[in-house]
This record gives C-alpha cells, structure tokens and sequence, in this order.
C-alpha cells in the first residue's frame, strides 16, 4: 500500500510531466512562429534584391528562406525565385541546376510550367553559334516542346512556340551551311540528305525554297532527272514565284532567260502601244 508521501509524490510528478509537456508545445510554437517570420523577412529581402538588380544577393536570400522553412508552401517558391534570381544575373548554369534540384525536390508543385520555361531560356540564351555547338538548341528545343504540349493553355506556351520557330530557322541553317558545303566538293549524296532534312523537318522555315531548288539541282546533275523533276513540282506548286523556282526552271530549260528577256520586250511594247491609243 502507497503511503501518504508517495502518493504526493506522484501527483507533483504527473503534474510537472504536464506542466512541462505544455511548455514544450507553447515553445514549439514560439519557434515556429519565429521561424516562419524569419522567412517571410528573407523572401521580402530577396524581392528587394530583385529590385535593385542584385541577382546574386536575392538568389542568397531566397535559398535561406527556402531553408529556413522547408515544409511550408513558400519552399518550391523560394526555389524558383532562387534560379530566377540566378537567370537574371546571366548565371544560366546555376539556372538550370536550381531548377532541376527544384523539380526532383518538390515533383507535385504547381509551377512547372514556368520551371520548364526558365530551363528552356536558360539554354537559349546559351546559343552563339548554331554551326559549332548544337547542345543548348537541342535542350532549348526540349523544354520549350515541353511547354508547348502539356501547358498549352499557361502564358508561356506562345512565347516557347515563337522560340521554336526561331530554333528550327538556326537549325535549318545549320542544315544548309553543311548542304552546300557537300556541294563545293562535289560529295552530292551527303548533300542531298542534308537538303532532304530541311525539306522534311523544317519545311516552314526560310531556307525551304533554297532546300528544293538544292535537290532539284543535284538530282538533275547526277542523272536522276525523274526525281529532279519531282522536288521541281513541290517548289513550282508552291513557290513559283520565287528566284529559286527560276534556277530550278533553268536547269531544265537552257533558253529560259532569252524567253523571259523577249517576254519582257514584248510587254515593253503592248504598254507603249496601250499609252498611243489612249
């Protein structure tokens, strides 16, 4: 049987275990409450960064917020405002890293369609010579596809199909460049496949006519007249009145700039006979 002082004894002990329990709670409270202020002020202080053009600075602040408290819903938003911060200064690389950590990290956040837009910049400002280096065009390509596709109805989705089309003009040329330079050596089926590629990937591009009048050409020149005058009929149907539809014309009429010269005479003279009747 308990005697008088253990039973005191006990109550004193349940009553300070729930005393200090409560004091565990109403600290943890404090500490979150602190916490959470400590990154609202950091997040502000990354935007006032941002505002001063001190990218480096807000990419700092906002990472703080971000670690401070991770389990909040600011988390995913200090991330991206961290790799924002980082594009703004010109830090494509820091960019891209920031923005694939954030997609590993936080794969349910509603935002990805801005993150896959920003990678997509983030490559193609990298671009500086489509001959040479075709990395950043291909990962620019990738994400803006990206955007394009699955977040057709955001903001983003017309800015990223303008920058494809931008993307697949260099590539095309990219394509041309090395088309002709087969031509200069005379290596006429490394040519043709690379005049076929722009004719079959980038036929909405500038160089599609160049592209059909090249095949036209070649194809004539190495004894294959029936597919010549083929690529002839795509370009005349939908071009015939470009310069290319005239080169490709020549090559099958050798008269044909003494025909055109006389036609050109020949309307000289019904516009003088038209101004004495009138």
């Amino acid at each position: 049987m308990l005697s008088k002082h253990h039973i005191i004894f006990i109550i004193i002990l349940i009553l300070f275990n729930g005393c200090s329990k409560k004091e565990e709670l109403q600290a943890s409270k404090l500490t979150k409450i602190n916490i959470n202020e400590q990154m609202i002020e950091a997040y502000s202080e990354g935007l006032q960064a941002l505002d001063n053009q001190n990218g480096l600075k807000a990419a700092k602040k906002f990472s703080e917020a971000e670690i401070l408290f991770p389990q909040s819903i600011w988390a995913p938003r200090s991330a991206l405002m961290t790799a924002y911060s980082y594009y703004t200064y010109g830090y494509y690389i820091d960019t891209i890293n920031e923005i694939q950590r954030y997609l590993q990290t936080y794969p349910l956040h509603n935002r990805k369609d801005y993150a896959y837009y920003l990678l997509g910049l983030s490559y193609y400002e990298q671009i500086v010579d489509e001959k040479k280096d075709l990395e950043p065009i291909v990962n620019a390509k990738k994400y803006f596809n990206i955007v394009k596709n699955e977040y057709d109805d955001t903001e983003f989705a017309l800015d990223s199909t303008y920058k494809l089309e931008l993307i697949n003009e260099m590539l095309a040329s990219k394509e041309m460049y090395i088309g002709r330079y087969y031509i200069e050596r005379e290596k006429w089926i490394p040519a043709i496949n690379r005049f076929k590629t722009v004719f079959e990937d980038y036929n909405t591009t500038i160089f599609i006519e160049e592209a059909l009048h090249r095949l036209v050409e070649i194809h004539y020149k190495i004894g294959l007249t029936e597919e010549s005058k083929n690529y002839a009929q795509v370009l005349g149907y939908n071009y015939n009145s470009s310069e290319w539809y005239e080169k490709s014309y020549k090559v099958f009429n050798k008269d044909y700039k003494k025909i055109r010269k006389r036609k050109k005479k020949e309307k000289t003279l019904i516009n003088k006979l038209k101004s004495i009747i009138n």
